[in-house]
């Protein structure tokens, strides 16, 4: 069945190839280059994992790769705003973090100058305030409530909203990946590196990074994540978001202690992505789900089904 609306995306959101075709997704590509090596080092385009796997991309960055990221040009948020409003079929684009990235505000900029072609181009921008696999797990709701009859209207209000009730807790193995993107000094990575502490983050109600703690090893960062997914996801609604950066061993540990103690808890792994990789390496972690509003009180989403189907 045709979709009523399409729905597009960063590659960020760690989607697979496969669900994007499937689902009537258009995916906007990030990119990352190694600028200062000759031969271009570790580079490329953030393109689902498709021309490089996963612990290829990895493993450059254990032996030394420290490449930085792009969001899409100006060029390439107008070119596909034009395909839309050439199309004629509406669109919502559920775009990156704001509070980490300038993507939102380059599309909202390349959205004013199609309109002065298109002036009335069928597109919706949303600020998800959300990245990785909270956007991931975002992405997968949104697509099935457009497939359950949810207007564009509708999903706009609600993708808006959503963020105040994902809970996100994710672990980063190397401190010196997050010194490298300014989020700690680089004094504290070296320390903290040496005692084997792994910070615990969140993505904050304004999209920022917030550190929330440490743990001292990765056995205990995830069981603080099981933990954190244990003690406050919706109980009518037990999917866990579970993302990380080349380490599958680890994912099956900790949807084993999850599963310990809540056995209908569904799963939804997803790999991070060369965009978010390359600021916080090999070995993160995260640790995604529905739960009750951040802002203070207890309800969940409109649009969050009662009943998670089994599908």
């Amino acid at each position: 069945m045709d979709a009523p609306y399409s729905i597009i995306v960063d590659s960020p959101c760690e989607i697979t190839k496969e669900f994007a075709e499937q689902n009537d997704l258009t995916v906007l590509h990030f990119t990352y280059t190694e600028a200062d090596k000759e031969d271009g080092g570790l580079s490329g385009t953030d393109n689902l994992f498709n021309a490089k796997t996963a612990h290829e991309f990895y493993d450059a960055m254990r032996h030394g790769a420290s490449p930085m990221t792009s969001q899409p040009s100006q060029l390439e948020f107008e070119e596909c705003f034009r395909q839309v409003a050439k199309s004629g079929k509406p669109a919502i684009y559920l775009a990156f973090d704001s509070g980490i990235s300038g993507c939102y505000e380059g599309a909202c900029t390349a959205l004013e100058r199609v309109k002065e072609d298109y002036p009335g181009i069928p597109l919706t921008i949303v600020d998800t305030k959300l990245a990785s696999t909270p956007l991931n797990l975002l992405v997968y709701e949104a697509v099935r409530q457009r497939n359950k009859g949810l207007s564009m209207e509708g999903l706009a209000q609600w993708a808006t909203e959503a963020h105040n009730f994902i809970h996100t807790l994710f672990m980063v193995d190397d401190l010196k990946a997050l010194a490298r993107g300014g989020r700690i000094p680089t004094g504290i990575a070296f320390v903290g590196t040496k005692l084997d502490i792994k910070p615990m983050l969140t993505i904050a109600l304004d999209g920022k990074l917030e550190l929330v703690g440490v743990a001292r090893g990765r056995k205990k960062g995830i069981r603080r994540l099981a933990d954190n997914y244990l003690k406050n996801h919706e109980e009518n609604t037990p999917v866990c978001a579970i993302g990380n950066a080349d380490c599958p061993a680890d994912v099956r540990r900790l949807e084993d202690l999850i599963s310990r103690s809540d056995e209908n808890t569904l799963f939804l792994e997803s790999f991070a992505g060369p965009t978010i990789g390359c600021h916080v390496g090999p070995g993160f972690m995260s640790c995604c789900f529905w739960g009750a509003d951040k802002r203070g009180t207890m309800a969940v989403p409109d649009k969050i089904a009662s009943q998670v189907e089994h599908e």
